[in-house]
């Protein structure tokens, strides 16, 4: 089981990246999918996740500028997560997570991981 996240870099305040988490060696397309983001010196946040339904949940101060949208091609899934209007805080590595468990808002993430991309955002 590998998930690769791609799509990070460095880029200007209000500008905007799209994150990719590629799967392989499962099939995904029934699983729960969240993206995470730690800064340095923090701890591994929830961002967003999306049920294999398309339900999304947000974490409440990134509502209206972050989507999370899932692509089940083939039994290859793949997740994104569109980041706009992006600030400095925003600055993080950006962690895909795969078939936790949830219940209402809450996450609860697995053992899958990602190795992270980072994103920074930088005037």
């Amino acid at each position: 089981v590998q998930l690769v996240e791609s799509g990070g870099g460095l880029v200007l305040p209000g500008e905007s990246l799209r994150l990719s988490c590629s799967t392989s060696g499962a099939d995904f397309s029934g699983a729960v999918m969240a993206w995470y983001r730690q800064a340095p010196g923090e701890r591994r946040d929830l961002v967003a996740f999306i049920t294999s339904l398309g339900t999304t949940n947000y974490a409440d101060a990134l509502k209206g500028r972050f989507t999370i949208s899932r692509d089940d091609t083939d039994t290859k899934t793949t997740v994104y997560l569109q980041m706009n209007s992006l600030k400095p805080e925003d600055t993080a590595t950006y962690y895909c997570n795969a078939r936790g468990g949830y219940q209402g808002s809450c996450y609860y993430p697995s053992a899958y991981w990602g190795q992270g991309t980072q994103v920074t955002v930088s005037s």
